[in-house]
């Protein structure tokens, strides 16, 4: 600024229109997401690997509340707003291996398990499990959940669908009659996973099946264990 000049504060110039700012608003929260049927996603690969999913892009150029939309500590350069994916019963059963979580609350664990289902070719179902588009379960996910087919089934409507499948059932579970994992047969299967505390809940018969583990340690995390089942149903019997 040259001497005598007087001082001009720069002013914000938001590029972000009025009903954007309250769609971004809305998706902060499950209902909001539910109802709007779209995200919040963040980063160049993630909205790159969105592709014609997504709606419109932002930056911290386009908005004061650039930080509370996004769900990070250290925000992204950019985020954008995406349609959440939809997937018939069709695409799941395209996948060799369907994945079913029994109430897993936790979105780390149901965002690496997302990843697993990528990595290992499998698709899931969530019954009263963490939301698939939570920002922690989007994050954790590393995009997996744009790719991996999956789909929100009910309790009341989870046995019925998953027995139709016609497929065998392998429950990850501890009891006196599991058999030990490199003993689950290979080929189309559903493997249920139930969180850490309750176990599996849901009243669907199926053979047990447990990961033999050192005694030192009581259990394995859910996602830890699911990645495990479907790796042995990946890897070639010798």
């Amino acid at each position: 600024m040259l001497p005598g000049m007087p001082f001009v504060s720069k002013t914000f110039e938001p590029m972000l229109t009025p009903d954007q700012n309250t769609l971004l608003l809305q998706l902060t929260t499950k209902k909001g997401r539910r109802e709007a049927e779209r995200f919040i996603i963040e980063g160049e690969k993630f909205v790159r690997d969105a592709g014609k999913l997504v709606e419109f892009t932002f930056t911290p150029d386009d908005t004061p509340r650039f930080a509370e939309y996004v769900s990070t500590e250290t925000p992204q350069a950019i985020a954008a707003v995406a349609h959440i994916p939809r997937w018939k019963i069709r695409d799941l059963q395209d996948r060799d291996v369907i994945v079913v979580l029994d109430g897993v609350q936790d979105p780390g664990n149901v965002g690496t398990i997302l990843r697993a289902c990528l990595g290992f070719g499998a698709s899931l179902i969530l019954v009263e499990s963490a939301e698939v588009t939570n920002p922690k379960t989007v994050r954790s996910s590393a995009s997996a959940m744009l790719r991996v087919p999956w789909m929100t089934v009910s309790r009341a409507d989870a046995g019925q669908m998953i027995t139709s499948l016609g497929r065998p059932i392998f429950r990850l579970e501890l009891t006196d009659n599991a058999i030990d994992l490199p003993q689950m047969p290979v080929g189309p299967s559903v493997i249920i996973a139930g969180n850490e505390g309750a176990g599996i809940t849901l009243p669907i018969p199926g053979t047990s099946v447990r990961i033999p583990i050192d005694a030192a340690l009581e259990s394995l995390n859910v996602g830890i264990a699911t990645s495990l089942a479907l790796y042995e149903q990946r890897r070639p019997r010798l």
